[in-house]
């Protein structure tokens, strides 16, 4: 598509200035899609049905401001198929800004509007939550709702959540042009032939030819075939070295990234049977980095764990293990089982658990942060003809099982509260791991050190780096008097590090079953040297 010139853009992007929040959670924007072809849904369908990412000129006006030239096409999988089959019109949207104008963006800067039908979830606040709750512990998308029309006919409410693109990298990580992967299968696409079977988007080891793994992988960006050698290798030191694997891997986002799926049983993700709905991007501390997406069937919203050959029962999900594919050695998921096989990451995995489960299940907060959204959408929810389940069931979901079609969608307080007490009666998670406070550091001349009182703590480390464009390094602090500790045997641990300006750090103590870290969000939060 030839693009027009970016000059013309900038008469568009001026409008943006002066608009809310296009993701504000506490209002719902208005976008209305304005197609010139009055057979677009037939056009549309047919480029979804061949799996063609071209897409449909059109306008869309978002609050009354138009942005012409706009590329649009059909998204997902099942949430498009099963619901097209059903003869519904809510159908999910991706609309792209600068199809055809060179540097044309919605408002805040946005290239990409990503509009999800809220298939499979009754209560309609599934996604919304589970991004909150996300975003709390690790860089991800924003998410609210938008009211959605098509040549002035009213769609409905849709789930309106941010795009993982250009713009959302360069805000969580910095500036970088580095290897990005959409770790989420193309179910029409065939493995190549002679290569070893692959499950999914799992990081299985499938041998060095990248093209065993396009079928599983889709390379969003990359310098030439370096993306492919990178990703590829990062699957070859996963299975056979994965003591060195942290050379290539942020393993403490991947803690998160398990314990937050795991937790809030979201199985439409790595953990679950497709093994998906994932992203790694190679930040400019040279490590990839996961990223969670699509979270419309979290809270139980998906049933296969891809260990049980049945769907789980609700009791299954209440009690679904901390360590499902880690107590079977599942070697189809090798992201969960060879990583925490190492015993410290193991118990930092646990602190995290734990960290997501007082933080917003334990003391109520999730419960009360579903009411609050579903109040700001009660009316529309009622107003809308198309949405996907009655206006029953959204009252009912939150609290109850209830019908999406032939699937039962569990309550999320019928599952949380069950798997909340299940959880913090675990015999890992139940007990407190040491606490860390008088968190300090020192710069002495060229060295910086750093202290922590620690009681009852097995060893301790600090975990530091040298600016944002170096990835944190492992030090042990010790209680010994002999490495800026004060004295031997008071709690107090220390150790000393070569200084350099910039520099940010974490403490982590690691207990006889458990790990607790400070700051206790790190490494998404993190003590600041200078």
């Amino acid at each position: 598509m030839k693009k027009l010139p970016f000059v013309i853009a900038i008469l568009f992007f001026t409008h943006t200035l002066f608009t809310q929040d296009l993701y504000d959670i506490n209002h719902i924007p208005e976008i209305r899609i304005e197609f010139a072809e009055a057979e677009w849904a037939k056009k549309l369908d047919e480029l979804k049905r061949a799996g063609n990412k071209e897409r449909l000129s059109a306008s869309v006006s978002i609050n009354g401001v138009k942005f012409n030239f706009v590329g649009v096409r059909y998204k997902g999988n099942s949430s498009y198929f099963n619901v097209q089959k059903s003869g519904s019109s809510k159908l999910p949207f991706n609309i792209k800004a600068d199809y055809e104008i060179d540097g044309q963006k919605f408002p805040g800067g946005y290239k990409t509007l990503k509009l999800s039908n809220i298939f499979r979830d009754p209560s309609f606040v599934r996604e919304a939550l589970t991004y909150e709750i996300a975003n709390k512990y690790m860089p991800s998308p924003k998410c609210n709702f938008a009211k959605v029309y098509v040549n002035d006919e009213y769609l409905g409410l849709y789930n309106n959540t941010e795009s993982i693109d250009e713009k959302f990298l360069k805000e969580a990580f910095g500036k970088g042009k580095n290897t990005f992967v959409k770790c989420d299968p193309d179910w029409k696409v065939k493995q190549k032939e002679g290569c070893i079977e692959g499950e999914k988007a799992s990081l299985m080891y499938l041998g060095d030819d990248p093209d065993c793994y396009a079928s599983y992988y889709e390379m969003k960006k990359s310098k030439g075939s370096e993306g492919w050698e990178e990703l590829v290798h990062l699957m070859e030191v996963l299975k056979n070295s994965p003591k060195d694997v942290d050379t290539l891997l942020n393993i403490d986002r991947v803690l998160w990234m398990h314990a937050f799926n795991n937790i809030l049983v979201n199985l439409d993700s790595y953990t679950g049977r497709l093994s998906h709905n994932y992203y790694l991007y190679k930040t400019p501390d040279g490590l990839f980095t996961p990223l969670v997406w699509d979270m419309n069937l979290s809270f139980g919203g998906f049933r296969f764990d891809g260990i049980s050959p049945r769907m789980l029962t609700d009791e299954d999900m209440q009690t679904m293990s901390p360590f499902v594919h880690y107590k079977t050695k599942n070697p189809k998921r090798p992201l969960i089982v060879n990583i925490l096989a190492n015993p410290l990451y193991r118990k930092i995995y646990v602190g995290h658990m734990r960290t997501i489960l007082y933080d917003n299940f334990l003391n109520g907060f999730y419960e009360q942060r579903a009411k609050e959204i579903q109040q700001i959408i009660d009316v529309e929810v009622n107003n809308d003809n198309n949405k996907l389940y009655d206006y029953s069931s959204f009252q009912k979901n939150l609290s109850k099982t209830a019908d999406a079609g032939l699937s039962k969608i569990i309550g999320i307080t019928e599952l949380m509260e069950k798997r909340s007490e299940y959880l913090a009666n675990h015999p890992l998670l139940k007990v407190d791991p040491p606490s860390i406070t008088d968190v300090q550091h020192l710069i002495v001349g060229d060295e910086v050190a750093f202290q922590a009182t620690v009681p009852d703590a097995k060893k301790v480390y600090v975990f530091y780096r040298k600016g944002k464009k170096h990835p944190f390094k492992m030090l042990e602090l010790f209680d010994e008097g002999a490495t800026l500790d004060q004295m031997g045997g008071d709690q107090v641990y220390g150790n000393s590090t070569t200084y350099k300006k910039g520099m940010d750090y974490y403490i982590v103590a690691e207990g006889s079953r458990s790990a607790s870290s400070s700051p206790k969000k790190a490494s998404y939060e993190f003590h600041e040297v200078d």
